[in-house]
């Protein structure tokens, strides 16, 4: 008797890949609305002339100064970082469990990093929330980078989990998780350029 092929498998769907990419996009349309904002009232800010001086004023406040090396230390970071995301999808492709838990474990180590940086720069600063339209502006922006440093932490531990966990054949995790830190680093680029370079 003969019998019909099996069925080819079902092509993958990639739900998770093209998720973390749609969040990507909204995150980026987030961040370029702030920044926009964040320039805005910073050319508004210096534009103007005091009327008591005849001087324009400086968006930052007086005693205020923005420590840079921190912040260039934390652009440095997403360098390894990375490194760190394409070595484990590397190592996923290849099977290599061992490789893949101690790539995503070194991104998430080097995210809380970046985190403790921020956290060196307010902590530097001396400026509070209050202290005009820069204060309130400048830890909004970086408020929310430092939410999504903390949800990229996460979500290399929920990865490492999964992938160690035994769902070795579920590669797509992986490489979600790679493409939300690319995602990261291009978010604190211009970030810094922003808020940390032009001042």
């Amino acid at each position: 008797m003969l019998a019909l092929p099996p069925a080819p498998p079902p092509v993958p769907r990639r739900q998770l890949l093209i998720g973390t990419a749609l969040a990507c996009a909204a995150i980026a349309m987030m961040f370029g609305g702030m920044l926009a904002v964040y320039l805005r009232l910073r050319m508004r800010t210096i534009n103007t002339i005091d009327p008591a001086t005849g001087e324009h004023p400086s968006w930052l406040p007086d005693g205020v100064t923005v420590p840079e090396v921190a912040a260039n230390n934390m652009l440095a970071a997403f360098l390894a970082i990375f490194v760190f995301a394409q070595w484990a999808v590397w190592a996923a492709r290849r099977n290599q469990r061992t490789y893949t838990a101690i790539a995503i474990g070194l991104a998430a180590l080097i995210g809380l990093a970046v985190i403790n940086a921020q956290a060196y720069v307010y902590r530097q600063m001396g400026a509070g929330v209050s202290e005009g339209s820069f204060g309130s502006l400048f830890y909004a922006v970086t408020g929310a980078f430092v939410v999504l440093m903390i949800a990229g932490v996460v979500f290399s531990v929920v990865t490492m989990f999964r992938y160690l966990g035994g769902r070795t054949r579920e590669r797509e995790i992986v490489a979600a998780h790679a493409l939300y830190w690319y995602f990261m680093g291009a978010v604190f680029t211009a970030l810094w350029f922003v808020v940390y370079v032009t001042k």
